[in-house]
């Protein structure tokens, strides 16, 4: 039996960058910075999408925002779910699935059409690190808690949002695998439509760690940068020193290759396959070696072998710009690549959005793809030293060797993913 081909028909996103593929194109092409100094610990720097706050009070006319402006339940999702729903409301228009979704009003009963119910929902997103329950109230005041404070801290709430916003009522899953969450999320959606368990899936993940909380979690696990209020990370440079928090959505919507070509759909990509595994050692800290994070490269590779049997063109790495994950990360990549001869380019989408954790990986393929459509594989800003001379790390603006691609994440306890992909014009 001949296994359907998955490819992704519709996108949406909301990163430090921008909105929109031309408009992360943009910023990437005019070498843009979205760091700035902690609002919490001024001496580290943030990558926030802007405005902070709640999302819905965004001044972006789109039907998306109005629509989650417009819902007085919309305080229950914590920023990060915000990121989520928002994102997700986008790709569901992009991938225009019903007669509806050219309206521009924004209303519920536009939205409710633009999918089929029996969808996949699969969303990732970190957890809510507020230090408050409910935004604006004191610290540790419970008293002034609102009576379904519960939903800010259930992962369930923005996907929960989401069927009600599109119709949905097929299956719904939320995934947190850390860092590798939105990579998993792709990877599940697209096996569960190889398996024919569905007809369309729409991945949804957005993550926020910029709350005080957040950010003393990641500095008393000495993983943040220390190079100054506005300054990015710098991964694989010898002189890197840790990550910078982000926070950011992207969204996908996946469908076989059959049903889009009939509807005359937009392609943006196909996902070529999928691999995942866990380092099953420290709950921080990666394999020295990365030999389980390897074990999901090849997995993928594999399934993928049909269409790129000499490798991908190009990677887009985890790159976080600590000293242990991009250490492991290169040896993982010069096993796999360059001791058979092969160089694809290699890029770190953190070091010009930084982390945005759980979200991370929908982020960076839409960073990828927004740099496909203008043209160019986006450089790794701040590589002065590359820890590698084995590996061709992106360090100018350049065009693209070639459509076929592979993306990794790797989180904290060692949940590692990998995606094969090939974008599409």
């Amino acid at each position: 039996m001949t296994l359907p081909r998955v490819v992704i028909s519709g996108l949406g996103g909301c990163t430090p960058l921008g909105h929109t593929l031309d408009e992360v194109a943009a910023a990437l092409r005019a070498g843009q910075s979205p760091f700035v100094a902690s609002a919490h610990w001024p001496e580290h720097a943030v990558a926030p999408v802007e405005p902070q706050g709640d999302m819905a009070r965004a001044v972006r006319p789109d039907p998306a925002l109005r629509l989650l402006g417009g819902w007085r339940h919309r305080h229950y999702c914590h920023r990060g779910a915000q990121l989520a729903v928002l994102a997700g409301l986008r790709a569901a228009r992009d991938a225009a699935c019903g007669a509806s979704a050219q309206a521009d009003d924004g209303s519920a009963t536009d939205w409710a059409a633009l999918l089929p119910e029996d969808t996949t929902l699969l969303l990732a997103h970190g957890p809510m690190l507020d230090v408050s329950g409910e935004p604006g109230l004191p610290p540790g005041d419970v008293n002034c808690l609102g009576a379904l404070w519960l939903l800010r801290w259930l992962p369930n709430t923005a996907a929960a949002a989401l069927c009600r916003f599109l119709g949905v009522h097929g299956e719904s899953l939320c995934l947190n695998a850390a860092c590798a969450s939105a990579l998993h999320a792709l990877g599940e959606g697209y096996r569960r439509i190889r398996a024919g368990l569905t007809s369309r899936v729409l991945v949804a993940a957005g993550d926020s760690r910029l709350s005080k909380a957040g950010l003393l979690g990641y500095m008393r696990a000495q993983t943040l940068s220390r190079r100054g209020p506005t300054c990015g990370p710098r991964p694989f440079d010898a002189a890197r020193d840790g990550f910078v928090a982000a926070e950011g959505g992207a969204a996908f919507v996946l469908e076989p290759l059959t049903v889009a070509e009939a509807r005359g759909a937009r392609i943006h990509a196909e996902i070529l396959g999928f691999g995942v595994s866990s380092d099953g050692g420290s709950l921080t800290a990666p394999d020295a070696r990365g030999t389980h994070a390897e074990r999901a490269v090849r997995a993928a590779l594999a399934e993928a072998a049909a269409v790129m049997p000499h490798g991908p063109h190009w990677i887009s790495a985890h790159g976080t710009g600590t000293a242990l994950n991009d250490a492991a990360e290169v040896a993982l990549l010069e096993r796999v690549f360059a001791d058979r001869g092969l160089s694809p380019a290699v890029m770190a989408c953190k070091s010009r959005q930084g982390h945005a954790s759980a979200a991370a990986g929908a982020v960076e393929l839409f960073t990828v793809l927004a740099g496909w459509r203008a043209g160019f594989m986006p450089h790794i800003a701040g590589l002065d030293q590359p820890c590698s001379a084995r590996l061709a790390f992106v360090r100018e603006d350049a065009p693209f060797a070639g459509p076929l691609g592979l993306l990794e994440n790797f989180g904290f306890g060692g949940q590692n993913a990998a995606l094969a992909v090939r974008l599409w014009t």
